[in-house]
């Protein structure tokens, strides 16, 4: 039996009822908010860790779209729920970033208002420009729109997404005059980058492929800081613009209050799901790196991307219409 146990076991009758309640987590399904529609990669992933965890906890553990509002509709949902274990948060990037780009949203403060329970993943981007443009790498893409103002324009998911600000931190430690041209999702900008209408773009492995497999689009580097295993020869763009790593990320958060134990016990069934080999495997072959950590490490995380994202939405001038 363990110290903690027989501490609860010790303690007075008028506190045995919470305690036993608290050591019968779960008792019923636990239920994962994911804040994007069915289908896109933040949901295809936590389907997939969703068993792994069920087997774990003893108890399903069921997906719930709440897309809308810059994200900030399943945050807000998920931050007013009751501290109880069994409403979680599949959070992401827009967790760091929204606080600086459109502060009325709500949670305000994630970082005092979401309790961490662990990362999820890591999914970091392709910098493809269009084949017409006479560059191969990073370095002669930069020379080449400083050499020709005007000439060159980049697309994103829409003004504030993690692929805009990648470009925009990238841009600014360049010395870049580039400009931005914002879309309703990644789609109908990457038909743009095909159709040479934006030039250069940020988009996921799997997003760039089709592209770069027709010789439309060319690979100059890749956002994290090293090399992705599904494009083993692209090189970072940290080897030219030093201390560059960007990827788009999701951790698992539950209310403030929620007990440690209960933390505890879910940060222990996300790691056997993030640390599964097999899923580790397919993940990889997508570009995806799913990443083992617990609270501690997501705080960081998210304490660290949000000092980096404020920096960049303040020195870029960066402002949702």
């Amino acid at each position: 039996m363990s110290l903690h146990r027989r501490a609860v076991l010790s303690l007075p009758v008028v506190c045995a009822t919470p305690a036993v309640a608290q050591s019968a987590w779960p008792n019923r399904a636990i239920t994962m908010v994911v804040p994007y529609a069915p289908g896109g990669g933040a949901d295809v992933i936590t389907r997939a860790l969703a068993p792994i965890m069920e087997r774990v906890l003893g108890q399903p553990a069921v997906v719930e779209n709440r897309p809308g509002g810059g994200t900030a509709l399943a945050s807000t949902y998920v931050a007013q729920a009751r501290p109880d274990g069994y409403t979680l948060l599949m959070g992401a990037t827009p967790l760091a970033i929204n606080p600086a780009l459109q502060p009325s949203l709500t949670p305000r403060d994630p970082i005092r208002e979401l309790a961490p329970v662990g990362p999820v993943y890591r999914n970091p981007f392709l910098l493809h420009v269009h084949a017409s443009l006479p560059v191969r790498t990073l370095g002669e893409f930069i020379t080449y729109a400083k050499a020709n103002p005007g000439r060159v324009n980049y697309g994103s998911a829409g003004t504030g997404t993690v692929n805009h600000l990648a470009f925009a931190l990238l841009a600014n430690d360049a010395g870049l005059e580039i400009e931005h041209v914002p879309y309703r999702g990644s789609a109908p900008a990457l038909l743009d980058l095909r159709a040479n209408r934006v030039q250069a773009m940020f988009s996921s492995a799997l997003e760039a492929q089709p592209l770069l497999q027709e010789g439309v689009t060319r690979a100059l580097a890749v956002s994290s800081a090293t090399r992705l295993p599904l494009f083993p020869d692209v090189p970072p763009v940290a080897d030219t613009a030093r201390g560059f790593d960007v990827a788009f990320w999701q951790g698992l958060f539950a209310p403030v209050g929620t007990p440690d134990a209960v933390i505890a016990r879910l940060a222990e069934a996300l790691r056997a799901g993030t640390g599964d080999p097999e899923l580790r495997r397919r993940m990889s072959e997508q570009g995806v790196e799913l990443m083992v950590g617990g609270p501690a490490d997501l705080a960081r995380m998210l304490a660290e991307e949000t000092r980096v994202w404020a920096r960049v939405v303040r020195d870029a001038n960066i402002r949702v219409d």
